[in-house]
């Protein structure tokens, strides 16, 4: 990849009908386009060397909100901070908790409903209610024939024809440009109680996370903070959200279930609000900004194991989410920034997946950013794209080379 290519102009339709006619001339002149949302996820995937950038920075606005139906639709450029203003004066959210990584990247710009959906972008209430795809009910999105394509709707039960919103969610702009999403939402918890453990090992902290979420409790998070992540001692932290009487109820009866791993406190509200939004954003990780961040899934029971032998080979600072299925990495940035020896490790443990998150763009160019695909997925994702944008327009190997 030449990266000392640049793209050398700027499109910014203001409506679908601007958008189609952006993508009918960029496949008339055999053109290439970087898909831009509001450029606070820029960095995340492979370095995109496109003649044109395509940003939906003008395509904004919420196009329906019936919170009696809690259902909502915005036009991808929207930026998420006007949309959670909007909901939280009805007292409703986004349930998939989406991340912010501005600290973490080390980026401008403006988190969008569109870069969400692109990215499929989920914090730490995932290992309760799903993931951004699981709520994104209906896409509108121009394809690389310059159609607009529909799929979904407004309520859940729709399910006619091909699942293309769930394709769309993580393709990372390269399967089409959104111009338009739906989500489902869910009231806002009105009370948070977490509680605490502490110097727990990796492994003793997993199992007690993995203990907490087979209660009838409803954890809605579950992290472990070694120690030096969040201060000298290791935090293994539970979540509980509802209405305050039940979020009491149910603190006491989770401490008591938890006795066998330690005494349990009780986190003030505010600080666990704070604490939690940390671990959504990644922000131990934010500095020293030189070092490579990766996002490691795996089964929970394999987690601590990872990260020990890892250890072993690397200099590495990890934390736990998702009740140690997701495992956050802080690596040296050499070279290849650990990702032959890391995926090594990895595929010792069964079935998992690293995903190279933060490095230098030359680093991204050169290193595989998603987990490598086997050849049978790899065919299908290559049909995909040659279905969906048949003469590669959008996002060039953002997710892997030659796609």
């Amino acid at each position: 990849m030449n990266m000392d290519v640049r793209p050398a102009s700027l499109e910014t339709p203001a409506t679908e009908a601007d958008l189609i006619a952006c993508v009918l001339a960029a496949r008339a002149s055999n053109n290439t386009l970087e898909i831009i949302g509001g450029g606070s996820r820029i960095d995340l995937g492979r370095p995109v060397q496109a003649k044109t950038k395509l940003s939906l920075k003008a395509l904004t606005g919420i196009t329906l909100y019936e919170p009696s139906e809690m259902v909502l639709s915005a036009r991808a450029g929207t930026s998420l901070a006007e949309i959670e203003k909007l909901l939280s004066e009805h007292r409703q959210m986004l349930p998939f908790e989406p991340a912010d990584y501005r600290k973490l990247l080390g980026s401008q710009g403006e988190p969008s409903i569109g870069g969400l959906v692109a990215g499929n972008i989920s914090g730490p209430r995932r290992i309760q209610v799903g993931a951004a795809r699981d709520h994104c009910i209906g896409v509108r999105f121009v394809n690389g024939r310059g159609e607009l394509i529909k799929s979904g709707g407004r309520v859940m039960k729709n399910v006619t024809g091909l699942d293309l919103v769930k394709l769309q969610c993580g393709a990372h702009g390269t399967l089409g440009v959104v111009s338009e999403v739906t989500f489902k939402l869910l009231p806002r918890p009105q009370a948070t109680g977490t509680l605490v453990l502490e110097d727990l090992s990796d492994a003793a902290a997993i199992a007690a996370l993995s203990s907490a979420l087979g209660t009838p409790f409803e954890v809605s998070a579950a992290a472990h903070l070694p120690a030096g992540i969040a201060g000298p001692s290791a935090l293994t932290l539970l979540r509980l959200e509802n209405l305050p009487v039940s979020v009491e109820y149910r603190l006491n009866a989770l401490s008591k279930h938890l006795e066998v791993f330690g005494k349990a406190r009780r986190l003030d509200e505010g600080e666990g609000l704070a604490l939690w939004q940390r671990i959504r954003d990644v922000e131990f990780f934010s500095e020293p900004k030189e070092r490579a961040v990766w996002r490691v899934s795996l089964a929970p029971s394999q987690a601590a194991g990872f990260v020990k032998a890892l250890r072993a080979q690397m200099d590495v600072a990890c934390f736990y989410d998702w009740g140690g299925g997701l495992v956050w990495l802080s690596t040296p940035s050499d070279a290849e920034c650990g990702a032959g020896l890391l995926r090594a490790t990895l595929s010792q443990f069964g079935s998992g997946h690293a995903t190279l998150v933060r490095a230098s763009a030359e680093q991204r160019a050169h290193v595989p950013v998603f987990e490598p695909l086997s050849a049978p997925l790899m065919k299908i994702t290559q049909g995909l794209k040659a279905s969906l944008d048949p003469q590669g327009l959008f996002n060039p190997e953002r997710m892997y080379a030659g796609i």
